[in-house]
This record gives C-alpha cells, structure tokens and sequence, in this order.
C-alpha cells in the first residue's frame, strides 16, 4: 500500500497542529494507524499489543511532533517511533510463539487488511506463513514485514530502521530465505 498523503499534505497537517490546531492530528491518526497497527501486529502477533503499542506511538509523536524535521517524511518518522518501540517491546516481552497461537494468528490475519500480498512467497495458508514469520528472528522479520506486508521500498526501509540500504537488502534476503526454509520444514 502506498500512502495516501504526500509530504505537502503531511507537512501542512504537522504545521495546523503546532500552530494550536490539536484536532489536525486526527487527520494524521486517521491515515497512519491501519499501517502502525498493522506493523506491530505482525511483528508482536499481538492483538492487544499492537493497539497498545498504536497507541503509544501516536501519543510520542504528538509529544514530540516540535522536533519533527519537516524536510523528511511524516511517515517514516512515524515509523521510526513505533518501529522503537515494537523494538523495545519485543526485547522486554518477547516470546517463541508456540503451534498453539498458529490457529489464532490464522483468525485474527483473516480479520487484517493486509496492504499488499507477499509476492515472493505464494502461501495458501495465512496463518501457517503467519506462524512461520513470527519464528523469524526480529530483524529478519522486521524487513520482511516492512517491504512486503507495508509495501516499503528498501531505502524508505534504510530510513526508518537507521541501517544502510545494503543491510535492508540483505535482510530481507535473509528473511525470506530462512521463511522459505521454516516453510519447508512444516
């Protein structure tokens, strides 16, 4: 999925919203937070982790929304915070995901709208790729997830990761060779 506003349209919103204008910040909420709630989803597994973790993002970046740099894109520092704090999450509450959760991630990816297929790997059943990908170590699942389930090129992934563009590439390679691999093995 590309997203829907341009930088004029997210810089003109950030700029009503530092002006005093608090409501314009829904409008940033209402575009971003399929997205962020869906990239914390698939990295946590989550539901309710994912909403909480949604949520918190956007709380930081209205606190922090002074020190946005209006000459880069809202979205990938909007990223790049809830990127931090799945990161954060995930390294204090991190768990193996276990064959007892493939049934419920296969329920809850029926009720996702998922931004865009998974080209590379054609998979008959979500929730069985859901459960391989959740096996992926967080970086490799990170790329993953950010170039095929949000539809990120590999530099806005550079970007927002703070890794330079030959690191994105290889994780995903990584990514979807060890995918492919936990695929076979099933």
């Amino acid at each position: 999925m590309r997203f829907l506003m341009i930088q004029t349209e997210e810089n003109q919103i950030v700029q009503r919203v530092l002006q005093g204008e608090s409501g314009a910040f829904a409008d940033l909420v209402d575009a971003f937070k399929g997205m962020i709630f869906n990239l914390a989803f698939r990295m946590t597994g989550s539901r309710q982790d994912a909403e909480d973790l949604s949520q918190e993002t956007f709380i930081r970046a209205y606190k922090s929304l002074r020190q946005f740099d209006q000459r880069k894109r809202f979205f990938t520092w909007i990223y790049t915070i809830g990127l931090n704090l799945i990161r954060n999450h995930i390294k204090k509450h991190g768990r193996e995901i276990t064959r007892g959760d493939e049934m419920r991630l296969h329920n809850t990816a029926d009720d996702l709208h998922s931004p865009s297929e998974l080209d590379v790997i054609r998979v008959q059943e979500t929730g069985r790729l859901e459960f391989c990908l959740r096996r992926l170590p967080p970086d490799l699942r990170e790329a993953v997830v950010l170039r095929f389930y949000q539809d990120l090129s590999f530099e806005e992934i550079a970007e927002i990761s703070s890794v330079s563009l030959s690191a994105v590439k290889m994780r995903v390679y990584r990514g979807l060779e060890r995918l492919k691999q936990l695929l076979s093995e099933d």
